[in-house]
């Protein structure tokens, strides 16, 4: 299971937006958004490009940290 902080999430809309962006990646799987902890984790069926998840997370509107 792979962890990456995120930061400027401030509501559940929040969550869901980066639970979409991060799902619609293939190869990434079951993933989990912690709003409290500014996290998300998830499952890799095969390795995923670091930068393809920032830049995912940068277009839903938020910051890798």
């Amino acid at each position: 299971m792979a962890t990456i902080r995120i930061r400027g999430m401030s509501c559940n809309h929040c969550v869901a937006a980066v639970t979409k962006a991060l799902s619609a990646i293939e190869g990434v799987d079951h993933v989990t958004v912690d709003l409290a902890k500014g996290e998300a984790t998830f499952d890799e069926a095969r390795p995923v490009d670091r930068a393809v998840i920032a830049e995912r997370i940068r277009k839903a509107g938020f910051d890798v940290v």
